[in-house]
């Protein structure tokens, strides 16, 4: 969960385009609540890169991970509306 300002900025398509350079498999979406949501699948050093990468590009004020086993279902990475 992303929270700042992460909405109306290009958070999710660049999220997409970084998460696809990098072989990461997931979704990102906006809540209404006007934080961003992302799920990412991957080496967990891979996901931890496209975090640190996303908190450089944007004004994030803080970011909550939380960590799992990956579902395995996904192949692509796409913004969810």
């Amino acid at each position: 969960m992303f929270s700042g300002e992460v909405q109306g900025v290009g958070f999710r398509f660049t999220a997409v385009r970084l998460a696809t350079a990098l072989g990461l498999a997931g979704w990102v979406r906006n809540l209404s609540d006007g934080r961003v949501e992302l799920s990412a699948e991957g080496a967990r050093a891979v996901c931890r890169e496209l975090v640190e990468r996303l908190k450089r590009q944007f004004m994030v004020d803080d970011v909550v991970v939380s960590e799992g086993p990956a579902s395995g279902v996904l192949t692509s990475f796409d913004v969810k509306y």
